[in-house]
């Protein structure tokens, strides 16, 4: 065989390799279509179960919820179990769309933002055999924890006394939905596109006690969003987590507002908060990157998580459709607003900084209290309470 021969056989050959790799993405896009797709029918599924499930009383079986505290309590415990507050917020809205109270259900997704740092605060754990590593790997891992408390304890205080975030979120899906009126089945083109799904699932359920098959429908809707939340991260991090990486290394140090923007982007692409900021703990770890440098990226990625229960929210049909959408986006205002009322004022801005420099460098010195920080905030202080609201109440 001559040189040009095989020169022409080597290009065959990459043209071909280069054709079974487009192949193999096409495949992967097509699957994240049909796994998205599988997303919006469980929310819809869920939706219908709690409806189901509870007819009129989806207030009453959440009375233990109706204290505010206790209703962030679940939120933060469900998101650390979960470790996915996509998957939690998808699930209230869901909730929501079968009838629980949007007042009841607004701090469980305040929860959602406390609960989804755990991921990034345990994988900074790799760093605690090197001190230094250590001291500034678990600093920037909680820098998202004290930035989502400070939020809630800004913003849960008003909520409770003026529900701003409620009021906003309505006033906003009333313009998404125009003069629809909340007693009217109104369709949307995605809910007539999982009415076959969710229609077939309803009609399976009906065979069962009216109750049960409302509970059997809520479990097969959660089980659903818990495989296809997951699946859709990892095709999205095949696709995507080469490119988010470059977006996060060129726009890590260019300025709060580019730091925040690269954030939700990234966010946006791999769908999953905890990816986002999981990634940035080895860089701070490694001293590739400050804290205050790594800082506003953090923000950013709270608010690239909404997008997942926006998505869901559009599955939603019928009367509860708006208020489905409502929290979805109560769940962005959140986390604007905490950007907003932190970022701009310098005090506080600076806050979430001081307190992860500090745990950071007490957690170096004292290892134990890195896992009590874990266990404690996360789990523990969230059941206490709960308990204790349960017995006093």
């Amino acid at each position: 065989m001559t040189e040009a021969t095989k020169g022409m056989a080597d290009q065959a050959t990459d043209h071909d390799d280069e054709n079974i790799q487009q192949g193999g993405r096409s495949r992967r896009w097509l699957t994240l279509v049909l796994l998205i797709y599988c997303l919006i029918c469980a929310v819809s599924v869920i939706g219908d179960g709690f409806s189901t499930a509870t007819g009129d009383h989806a207030e009453q079986l959440f009375t233990f919820a109706t204290n505010p505290f206790v209703g962030l309590m679940v939120g933060i415990i469900a998101t650390s179990l979960i470790q996915s507050s996509s998957t939690v917020t998808s699930i209230i809205v869901a909730m929501v769309a079968g009838g629980l109270p949007v007042s009841i259900a607004v701090p469980m997704v305040m929860g959602a933002n406390i609960g989804t740092t755990m991921t990034n605060t345990l994988v900074s754990l790799g760093h605690v055999r090197n001190k230094d590593e250590f001291r500034r790997a678990f600093a920037a891992a909680t820098v998202h924890d004290f930035f989502n408390f400070l939020a809630v304890v800004i913003l849960l205080p008003l909520e409770i006394l003026f529900s701003p975030l409620e009021r906003l979120a309505e006033l906003a899906a009333v313009v998404f939905y125009g003069d629809a009126d909340l007693s009217i089945d109104n369709a949307n083109l995605i809910g007539l596109a999982t009415d076959p799904v969710t229609d077939s699932v309803e009609r399976l359920a009906s065979t069962l006690p009216t109750v049960l098959g409302g509970i059997v429908m809520i479990a097969l809707g959660i089980a659903a969003i818990f495989l296809a939340i997951r699946y859709i991260g990892k095709l999205l991090k095949g696709l995507m987590v080469g490119r988010a990486r470059r977006i996060m290394n060129n726009a890590i140090g260019r300025g709060p507002i580019t730091g925040v923007t690269s954030g939700a982007l990234v966010t946006l692409l791999v769908q999953s908060s905890s990816t986002t900021t999981s990634l940035m703990v080895p860089l701070a770890g490694s001293g590739t990157f400050t804290l205050k440098q790594i800082y506003p990226f953090t923000i950013g990625s709270n608010i690239g998580t909404t997008f997942t229960a926006l998505l869901a929210a559009t599955a939603i049909s019928g009367a509860n459709a708006i208020l489905a959408l409502e929290i979805a986006l109560v769940h962005l205002f959140f986390n604007l607003f905490a950007m907003l009322i932190i970022g701009s004022l310098p005090f506080l801005r600076q806050l979430p900084v001081k307190g992860a420099q500090r745990l950071g460098q007490l957690a170096a010195e004292r290892k134990t209290l890195a896992a009590a920080w874990v266990l404690g905030a996360f789990i523990a202080l969230p059941a206490t309470l709960i308990a204790i609201t349960a017995v006093t109440g």
